[in-house]
Order: structure tokens, then C-alpha cells, then sequence
């Protein structure tokens, strides 16, 4: 039995995000979409492609005017526009129109490359999100964001475009290996800690049926998580205010993701990140010791890390004004009043990030 979240726009219905443990209900959601006279184009990566591709094809064969996939080489390296520009030709070639659909099967890159192309291929066609990792089930397949990175800049190039559909079936995180899995739940531990304190003692307390990949547990995890980040969208659709706050982590975790030329994943780097950010809030005296030392501390039994050894905290800086977040000459820096509860800080200062960065910069003692 699946479960479902409608997200609003302008107060008015824009899209469901739909939960489930299986792709058993995914045709009877489709063929809400009229596909029986729309070719479909599934765009996925080689990895994912292995494991659902033939699923998913076999289950639209014969209800859609045509379906086709479309596969790229598994990879954050792959999220450019030459990749774009790769599907553009695939669709024109397979005479794709305005009415037609695409259909992003898989992790985040794939989910971004897939609504960026959607938005601007022929000015705009429908797409659906089939997420298929955590980090794309917490985070990148709700809200509208898509683009592709560029230079090494992460998503610089983008828009905002939102699916017609958002179908998030848990079961497909089984087959993540655990590094994979563990870089999702950063975004979702990002999700309690700015919003959610209740939501992240439940975390805190199901840390073993969570390292397990209990279904029910996950279904739950999942789904109120999304309830975290549909309350924030729907707010700001667009990022003119209060959405900035679900980039808590992402500052100092985007310039080292960058630092380390994208070999560790992007929640290892969030996670790191929100360490910083939380220990600025208890010098800022809005956190006590101990509850900084809670959050740092708890995201060690989800596999994800406290501290970094090969960084530069000057080199982290400087990347941070290269974010694609700075207001001006400002930071737009997210930080925690209390825990559940974030706040954009405008004003802190490159000796605030220094002393961040080298806290969590790790320096072996040889004494």
C-alpha cells in the first residue's frame, strides 16, 4: 500500500510525491499522465540501468505510444552540458515532441541532468522523477532544482522546472553499497537538525534499524523526511528566502567536495560541512557544547565523517566565495539557533570559516 504527499505551488496543487517498497503501483500512476499516446524516454546511467532498466521498460512496453532509454556513464564527472547536449540529439533523432515525456531513473545526477534537459529541450517538456538512491529520495527529486555542474562549479548552470510526478520506491536502496547509502542520510539528518528536533531524536533512536535497511523504518525515514523539505519548497519555491536554509552544510561541504576534486560523495562533504556550521553556532553561544558534540558525534555510527586530514582551510575558504550562494560580497552562511531550528547568517566573518575548517581538519599528534 503506497502513501502520498501532494506539493503546492502558489497554494495550489503542483505534484505528488508517491512511497512505496516496490515499482508494483508505478503503471497505474503513469497512465494518470496519458502515456498511451506519449513516447517516453528513460534517461538513466549505466550503474542504475543494471539493475531497474529492464524493469521499467518491460512495464511501459506496449501502454505508451513508444518508450526508449537512454543511458550515460555512471559518474558526478558526467553532469555537464556535453551530456545535455547528448540527450537533445538522442530525442531529436528519436523525433521526440513537446507532448512527449521523460522519465529520470535514478540518483541525483541523473535526476538533475533529466529535469535540466526537460525544461529546456524544446522549451520544455513533462518529466518524472524515479529516484533511486537516498540522497535523491531526501533531497534532489523534491523542490524543482535541476542543472548540471560547470568548470567544477556545482550546479551552476540550471533551473527551476518541477516534475509531474515524484514515485520514491524505498526498495531500491537495498541495492545501494553503504557508502552510497550513508551519504543520503546526511541530507536527511540535515533535514531534522533545521526543521525537526523531534524527527532527530527519531533518527537517534533508530540508528540500528537504519543501518539494517528495514523497510518500514526506511518508508517512515523517507517519508517524513520529505514532509521536512515540502513545508520548506513550498514556502519558497524559488530560493528568495527561507529554502537557503536546506543548504545547511553545503557551504563549507560544496568548497570541499570541489577541494577534493568530487572523490569523496556529496553527503560525506554535507556531513563534514554541518559540523563546521554547528560548531560556528556554539560559538555564536546559540548551541551548548553539548549538543554540538551530540551532533558531530551521532553521525559517526551512520558511517559519515567528523573530520578530514588532506585539507586546506585557506583553500576552503576561498572556494566558499565561489559559491554559487554568495550574496554580494556575503556568505549567505546557515547555521543553528537551537537544534530544529536554522537561520541565514549573512555576517560571518573568514575567521569564523577558518576556525570551522580547522576543526575539522584533522592533524595527527605525534607526541
Amino acid at each position: 500500500m503506497n502513501s502520498r504527499l501532494t506539493i503546492l505551488y502558489d497554494k495550489k496543487p503542483c505534484y505528488d510525491i508517491v512511497f512505496d517498497t516496490s515499482f508494483n503501483e508505478l503503471l497505474s500512476e503513469l497512465k494518470g499522465f496519458d502515456i498511451e499516446n506519449r513516447r517516453i524516454c528513460v534517461v538513466t546511467d549505466s550503474h542504475v540501468a543494471s539493475f531497474y532498466g529492464e524493469e521499467i521498460m518491460a512495464l511501459l512496453s506496449g501502454n505508451c505510444l513508444k518508450n526508449v532509454l537512454y543511458s550515460f556513464a555512471a559518474g558526478e564527472e558526467q553532469k555537464t552540458l556535453a551530456t545535455v547536449k547528448e540527450i537533445y540529439a538522442f530525442l531529436i533523432k528519436e523525433k521526440f515532441d513537446r507532448k512527449d515525456l521523460l522519465i529520470a531513473l535514478g540518483g541525483g545526477v541523473t535526476g538533475d541532468i533529466t529535469g535540466f534537459t526537460a525544461a529546456t529541450y524544446l522549451r520544455g517538456i513533462d518529466f518524472i522523477q524515479i529516484p533511486t538512491t537516498l540522497l535523491a529520495q531526501a533531497d534532489s527529486s523534491i523542490g524543482g532544482k535541476t542543472g548540471v555542474d560547470f568548470d567544477g562549479y556545482k550546479n551552476m548552470v540550471g533551473a527551476f522546472y518541477m516534475p509531474k510526478l515524484v514515485y520514491m520506491n524505498v526498495g531500491t536502496l537495498k541495492t545501494l553499497d553503504d557508502r552510497q547509502f550513508f551519504s543520503g542520510f546526511a541530507e536527511i539528518m540535515k533535514h531534522g537538525l533545521i526543521k525537526d528536533s523531534i524527527f532527530y531524536e527519531w533518527l537517534l533512536d533508530h540508528i540500528y534499524e537504519i543501518n539494517d535497511r528495514e523497510e518500514e523504518t526506511l518508508l517512515e525515514m523517507v517519508e517524513r523526511s520529505s514532509k521536512i523539505k515540502k513545508l520548506v519548497v513550498e514556502k519558497d519555491p524559488f530560493e528568495k528566502g527561507d529554502r537557503a536554509l536546506l543548504n545547511f552544510g553545503h557551504t563549507i561541504g560544496h568548497a570541499i567536495e570541489k577541494s577534493k576534486n568530487f572523490t569523496m560523495t556529496h553527503g560525506e562533504c554535507v556531513a563534514l560541512g554541518m559540523v563546521a556550521a554547528a560548531f560556528i553556532s556554539w560559538k555564536h553561544e546559540w548551541l551548548s557544547m553539548e549538543e554540538y558534540y551530540e551532533i558531530r558525534d551521532m553521525l559517526v555510527p551512520f558511517s559519515l565523517p567528523i573530520s578530514l586530514e588532506d585539507i586546506n582551510p585557506e583553500e576552503i575558504l576561498e572556494l566558499t566565495k565561489s559559491d554559487k550562494k554568495m550574496e554580494g560580497n556575503s556568505i549567505k552562511f546557515v547555521l543553528l539557533k537551537k537544534v530544529g531550528k536554522a537561520l541565514i547568517d549573512k555576517n560571518v566573518t573568514d575567521e569564523e570559516i577558518l576556525n570551522a575548517v580547522s576543526e575539522i581538519h584533522y592533524v595527527e599528534d605525534f607526541e
